[in-house]
């Protein structure tokens, strides 16, 4: 694989196809560029020189999971939203943990997303489902440390889900732009299912062109629309799977005592702020912060990497003395 230069240093490449594959080799001129500016071809790089820096996969339920490791100290996980990719996360400005310079961070692109493979099963997309494939990729890199989970919208719900069923894998957490749920998730459910409907009877593209047309977020940093990452032949299966997804029941989120940081931003009727705020109210040990222009959301890498910091610290605080 071919490294690309940045100023003095060497970066892996990560190529994000119109068929959501993984491409080695970019189709045209390649042209790294700075955070906001467009890209061609490549949406995203890690440092070579990062030690352990390593594109494993691994093999989960009917499909294989396609990840990045880099850096090194504590662990974080970071996972995307729907129809994303960590690469096509980055391009958008999302990537969250790229202010964690002390930490050994794991980003992976969700089942039929990106790079990895996925069926064609809608039950394989929902969140609780998707909680499964993260709990066995913690298993396999990080077996016996806790792990901070970033994630932002799908990679949000995903982390609530896997947090309830093995708190003791999860020492902190980033809950980004948390989606619909509950009473909000009933018109949103309908959404994804025209949505499906539609590439069906006719391709992706009215879907993108509806996309282009669409008002943004007042703070989203997004300069343009970028395609879904997903094979459109699996597309309209990711969207039932998301129809079928919920957040768990309130009652039971009371549970999760997990530091946590939560991090909205207003204007998104597809990310509203009343999932934020009623996580806040339910999560014991929760912050939120919710951004109003692109320029909270660019605080918001420094955020997480002081809300993982300070975890981390207040975790071996609390730890018995050997």
């Amino acid at each position: 694989m071919n490294a690309l230069i940045k100023g003095d240093r060497e970066f892996i490449p990560i190529y994000a196809g119109a068929d959501g594959i993984r491409q080695d080799r970019p189709r045209g001129q390649v042209k790294v560029c700075h955070a906001g500016q467009p890209h061609h071809d490549v949406l995203y790089g890690f440092p070579l020189d990062h030690p352990g820096a390593r594109l494993p996969t691994l093999p989960a339920q009917n499909a294989t999971l396609d990840y990045d490791v880099s850096g090194a100290g504590p662990t974080i996980v970071q996972l995307h939203g729907l129809t994303s990719s960590r690469a096509r996360d980055a391009g958008l400005g999302l990537d969250l943990s790229s202010a964690a310079l002390r930490n050994r961070v794991i980003r992976y692109d969700a089942r039929g997303h990106g790079a990895s493979a996925g069926d064609h099963d809608p039950r394989s997309y929902t969140w609780s489902a998707l909680a499964l494939d993260l709990l066995a990729l913690i298993d396999a890199e990080s077996p016996t440390e806790a792990v901070h989970g970033v994630g932002q919208s799908m990679g949000a719900a995903t982390l609530l889900h896997a947090a309830l069923a093995q708190p003791h894998r999860f020492a902190s957490l980033v809950l980004g732009i948390p989606p619909t749920a509950w009473a909000s998730r009933v018109p949103q459910r309908r959404v994804y299912a025209a949505n499906a409907d539609l590439i069906e009877r006719s391709g992706v593209g009215p879907l993108l062109e509806a996309d282009r047309s669409a008002s943004r977020p007042p703070a989203s940093t997004a300069t343009g629309v970028l395609p879904p990452t997903v094979a459109e032949n699996l597309l309209p299966t990711v969207f039932r799977g998301a129809a079928l997804a919920d957040l768990p029941p309130p009652e039971e989120l009371r549970r999760v005592a997990i530091p946590t940081l939560l991090l909205a931003w207003v204007g998104d009727p597809s990310h509203p702020l009343s999932t934020v705020q009623r996580l806040h109210d339910l999560l014991p040990h929760s912050r939120m912060v919710v951004a109003h222009a692109p320029c909270d959301v660019e605080k918001w890498p420094g955020l997480v990497a002081e809300h993982v910091t300070d975890s981390q610290r207040s975790a071996t605080f609390a730890s018995p003395k050997a």
